[in-house]
C-alpha cells in the first residue's frame, strides 16, 4: 500500500521542481526528501527520479504517480472535510497562518470568540509572509491563511484556494517630527521623491508593491534601510534615517518623534482568508472565517490603536 506521507513527498518534488524546493515546502531536509522518495521506489518498484545535470527530474513513472498523488491528497482533504460536515461541530485542530499585523490586530480578538464558541476546536496559529502561508494550505501543512494585497497590484491566489475579503486597511507614510512634510494634513507619495525609504526584504510582495508604485510615478525608489517588522522601520524613521508606508491594521503604538501622513491616493491593502477549495464544508473553516469577519467589523467600529481614522466598511 502506497504511503501517504511518501506521496505528499512526491508531489512536493512535482511542485517545486527540486529536492531543495520541496524540502522548504515541507519543513523538512533535503535528505528526509531523499530518504522517503528512496522508499517511495522501493514500494512502486521502479525509478521515480533521475538525475538531471545537478538536481532531479520526475521520470514517467514518476510524473504518472505524481498525477495521482495531487488527486488523493485533494480527496483526503475531502474526506476529512465530508466527516467534519457529518458531525456537525467545529472539532480539532485548525492550523492558521498569517502575516504580522493581522497576528497582531486580528487574530487575537477572532481566536478569542473561536475559543468561546467552539471549546472543541482547537486553532494553531503561526506567523507568516503572505506567499508562504498560502502555500502552506495549499500543501496541507496548515488550514487557512491570511494574505493581503494592494489597491494596485494583485497578489496571485493559487487556482486550489477559495478566498473570501475581511478587510480593507488604510496605510500612512510615517516621517521625522523633523520632515518637511510633518505638518501636513494629508500627502502625495510623488511628494516624497527625494527622500530614503525603509522597506521590507526584498522579493516580499509589500516590497516588490513599494518598487512598483513608486516607479509607476516616474521615481526611482531610493531604498536605504531593509527591515520585516513595521515597529523596527517606525524606529527607523524616528531616527530620522528615511520614510516608511505604515498600515493601520495591528499597529501599535507610535514613537513620539514620528508623525504619521495619510496618503491622498487612500493607500490601502485588501485582507483576505484564504483555504482549500475541498474543505470549504468543513465546519471549523467556517467557524473559523465568521470570527474572523466579525472581527474585522470590530475594528470598523471604532479609531485604530493610533487614533487614526476609520476604515471604509467592507463590500458585501
Amino acid at each position: 500500500m502506497l504511503n501517504l506521507e511518501r506521496l505528499r513527498t512526491l508531489d512536493a518534488l512535482a511542485r517545486h521542481g527540486s529536492v531543495s524546493g520541496a524540502a522548504d515546502g515541507l519543513h523538512v531536509t533535503t535528505s528526509a526528501v531523499s530518504q522517503q522518495m528512496a522508499k517511495l521506489e522501493r514500494e512502486v518498484g521502479q525509478p521515480l527520479l533521475a538525475k538531471n545535470g545537478r538536481g532531479v527530474r520526475l521520470t514517467d513513472a514518476g510524473r504518472l504517480l505524481a498525477g495521482h498523488a495531487a488527486r488523493i491528497i485533494s480527496q483526503v482533504e475531502l474526506a476529512q472535510a465530508d466527516v467534519e460536515a457529518q458531525r456537525g461541530c467545529a472539532v480539532g485542530e485548525l492550523g492558521i497562518g498569517a502575516f504580522p499585523t493581522a497576528m497582531r490586530g486580528l487574530l487575537p480578538p477572532a481566536l478569542s470568540a473561536l475559543r468561546a464558541g467552539h471549546p472543541q476546536l482547537r486553532p494553531r496559529a503561526r506567523e507568516q509572509a503572505p506567499e508562504d502561508s498560502m502555500a502552506a494550505v495549499v500543501r496541507g501543512d496548515i488550514d487557512l491563511a491570511l494574505a493581503i494585497d494592494w489597491y494596485n497590484k494583485r497578489m496571485p491566489v493559487p487556482a486550489e484556494l477559495t478566498r473570501t475579503h475581511l478587510l480593507d486597511d488604510s496605510c500612512d507614510v510615517a516621517v521625522p517630527a523633523g520632515h518637511r512634510l510633518a505638518g501636513r494634513s494629508e500627502v502625495s507619495l510623488a511628494e516624497f521623491a527625494a527622500d530614503e525609504w525603509i522597506s521590507w526584504n526584498e522579493g516580499q510582495f509589500c516590497h516588490e508593491w513599494l518598487v512598483f508604485t513608486l516607479r509607476d510615478m516616474g521615481i526611482e525608489p531610493r531604498v536605504a534601510h531593509i527591515a520585516e517588522e513595521h515597529h523596527t522601520q517606525l524606529a527607523f524613521v524616528e531616527a530620522g534615517l528615511g520614510v516608511c508606508v505604515t498600515p493601520r491594521l495591528g499597529r501599535g503604538p507610535v514613537p513620539e518623534g514620528v508623525r504619521l501622513l495619510p496618503v491622498r491616493e487612500a493607500v490601502q491593502r485588501h485582507v483576505y482568508a484564504l483555504w482549500r477549495a475541498d474543505a470549504d464544508r468543513r465546519p471549523s473553516i467556517r467557524a473559523a472565517v465568521e470570527a474572523l469577519r466579525t472581527a474585522a467589523l470590530g475594528l470598523q467600529d471604532g479609531p485604530t490603536a493610533c487614533g487614526s481614522p476609520r476604515r471604509r466598511p467592507i463590500p458585501e
